[in-house]
């Protein structure tokens, strides 16, 4: 089933627009879980997200009627920015529907662009269904953000990218996941060229759709999702996505807020970059995999995804990344109320 994408992805002639970016060794990490930890650095795309690989590959395979009409997407942030940019370059008007809780420097981005917003919801799921309403009473051409075939092959460049810049041995790839486009892209190239390579889906733990759908074995709708990693708080996996991904990823693991917080710090200390959570995500499954299995000496490579977040989500997520590596603890105690309460919860602490 995967060898269906094989040929869209190579037929995809991205590269006039979004550029090939580096893989980069991330040495002090990979000294610390003794492993050797590699990141694909996606927030490199013109747009700071690999969003703009799956947004342009679909724009180039529509008509000239569709083109003359317009686009229209629903999107937290990156894929809007894709869009808008990849519109843009072609000429044709693009109007994007954004949840109210969208970082304001990717609705900034997107307006910069000479794209359309529309704010609505504070969900991407909210976003899309008034966008779809707007796809009869305008005209416009929807363009999903991942659950189309066009999409999906376009962000599958990742994958194509990966193994002709690593021709070595990769253990396993571990890839941020939301409604699933990138995900299927890289595992159904992945599984085809490479089959030894592991993939592994890593989700937030209150936006888990994929691992929702894996374990009730159909897609399922969540009844709230987180909105930290907004670049991946989708509340279903795509239809087109999880058939895919069902059949070619070898793992899904999901992450706390803490962990992203974490993982953010490594991908600073070791690029001098500041990830978005969704960003980080790939990372921090990585290294939760990493404690898990023991593994030593092995190849690992983490998708960077995305580098669009407000300045002002910096203080939190420096607070919380001390916990993230268990190195602090937040306790909420009950003392009771008599002599000597507090000194024993002190002498309980002992030395931490």
């Amino acid at each position: 089933m995967p060898e269906s994408y094989i040929k869209r992805i190579l037929n995809a002639r991205i590269y006039d627009l979004a550029v090939e970016t580096p893989l980069e060794e991330a040495p002090v990490l990979s000294e610390r879980l003794k492993n050797t930890i590699i990141l694909k650095r996606e927030d490199l795309q013109p747009v700071f997200s690999f969003k703009i690989r799956g947004a342009y590959n679909r724009l180039l395979h529509l008509s000239p009627e569709q083109m003359n009409d317009g686009v229209i997407a629903a999107s937290a942030g990156n894929h809007a920015q894709g869009l808008a940019l990849a519109a843009k370059h072609l000429g044709i008007k693009a109007t994007i529907v954004m949840p109210k809780t969208t970082p304001a420097i990717k609705v900034d981005a997107v307006r910069a662009r000479d794209a359309k917003v529309v704010l609505v919801g504070d969900t991407y799921d909210e976003a899309s269904a008034h966008a779809k309403t707007l796809v009869e009473s305008k005209g416009l051409t929807y363009i999903h953000p991942y659950d189309d075939p066009e999409v999906i092959a376009g962000q599958g460049t990742v994958a194509m990218e990966i193994l002709r810049q690593h021709p070595g041995h990769i253990d396993a790839i571990f890839v941020p996941v939301g409604g699933g486009g990138l995900c299927a892209g890289i595992a159904a190239y992945i599984k085809y060229v490479r089959p030894e390579t592991k993939v592994i889906a890593v989700e937030p733990e209150d936006a888990a759709c994929l691992k929702a759908a894996l374990e009730k074995k159909r897609r399922v709708t969540l009844p709230q999702v987180g909105i930290f990693a907004d670049g991946v708080a989708v509340a279903q996996i795509g239809k087109e996505t999880y058939r895919v991904i069902k059949d070619t990823i070898d793992d899904a693991i999901t992450v706390s807020t803490d962990e992203m917080c974490a993982a953010i710090k490594d991908i600073f200390e070791s690029t001098r970059s500041i990830a978005e959570p969704a960003g980080a995500c790939a990372l921090a499954g990585l290294k939760k995999y990493v404690e898990e299995t023991a593994c030593e000496g092995q190849t690992l490579i983490a998708i960077d995804s995305g580098a669009n977040t407000n300045f002002d989500r910096l203080r939190y997520i420096s607070e919380r990344t001390e916990l993230g590596e268990k190195r602090e603890a937040i306790l909420a105690v009950t003392l009771p109320e008599k002599p000597g309460a507090y000194k024993t919860f002190c002498r309980d602490l002992g030395k931490r």
